[in-house]
């Protein structure tokens, strides 16, 4: 594809940008795989509505380029999550078939339409000739950074509103939801383990007593290493004694690293990890 340096630069930083659209707006909010999907699609709308009212047609254009990469991270997101996390479950394999689909279906037609050809430069998308007006186009640079600020505050506003962190600890499994007491949850591993995991428990309950979040945050990750490193060797020991800890670990990790952590959260997943540690 032929193309100078400055273009292939100029795709390189759109993609860029339109990954960090889409990734760090959701870390903000959680929103679901399917409430996602609006974000980019509502701006790319208020883009073209832009456009249509005089807006500058490269600026449009690359705002427009740059919100596609998004969108279509989101509609996969979508299209291929489980249900239960807010998509429609069809699969990745599914979802990349329907993709394949839409793009060659969308190739074919525009090779045979060449509808998206545009004759001479001073035309818009629609053929017609296109008058320009700075005077216009300045005024909707105006309205530009109204669609700026307004989605601003919507992603400061759904930050806000309780969400589940987007930490890595949403990866793992599912804990186990039936109880075991601390006896047997224990008694599979070696004790010298289990009095370290409970010692660095401990440690991270007194700093958030202590009103030191930052030093509870540095402590916890301790727990997670030191958990981390003895998997191999414990979980073959006892997979549900093993499975039933690391779930109690999580809910301490995601306690600890939430947005806007609360004391009592914290207070309360330490305890209970503390507990079932004897």
């Amino acid at each position: 594809m032929p193309g100078t340096p400055r273009n292939w630069l100029a795709v390189l930083v759109t993609f860029a940008l339109g990954t960090a659209t889409g990734d760090w707006p959701l870390e903000l909010t959680g929103w679901t795989a399917g409430v996602s999907v609006l974000l980019p699609l509502g701006l790319i709308a208020a883009i073209i509505v832009g456009w249509r009212l005089g807006a500058n047609v490269v600026l449009s254009f690359w705002l427009a380029y740059i919100l596609t990469r998004p969108l279509g991270a989101n509609l996969g997101d979508w299209l291929g999550s489980p249900s239960g996390d807010g998509g429609l479950g069809l699969g990745t394999a599914l979802t990349s078939a329907i993709f394949l689909v839409a793009i060659l279906a969308t190739v074919v037609y525009l090779t045979l339409s060449r509808s998206d050809v545009i004759e001479h430069q001073d035309q818009d998308l629609t053929g017609t000739p296109r008058a320009l007006s700075p005077a216009r186009e300045r005024g909707m640079l105006a309205y530009y950074a109204v669609i700026a600020v307004a989605a601003a505050a919507l992603l400061v506003w759904a930050h806000h509103r309780p969400h589940a962190a987007a930490s890595g600890e949403e990866d793992t499994p599912a804990a186990v939801t039936s109880p075991m007491t601390p006896q047997e949850a224990t008694s599979p591993f070696p004790p010298a383990e289990i009095a370290n995991f409970r010692t660095i428990t401990a440690d991270t309950l007194a700093k958030v007593n202590s009103g030191d979040q930052q030093a509870a945050t540095s402590r916890v990750s301790d727990l997670e290493t030191a958990w981390d490193d003895d998997q191999s060797a414990l979980e073959p020991k006892s997979e549900k004694a093993w499975s039933f800890l690391d779930g109690e670990i999580d809910h301490v990790l995601r306690a600890l690293r939430a947005p806007h952590p609360d004391r009592a959260t914290e207070v309360d997943a330490l305890n209970t990890l503390l507990t079932s540690l004897g």
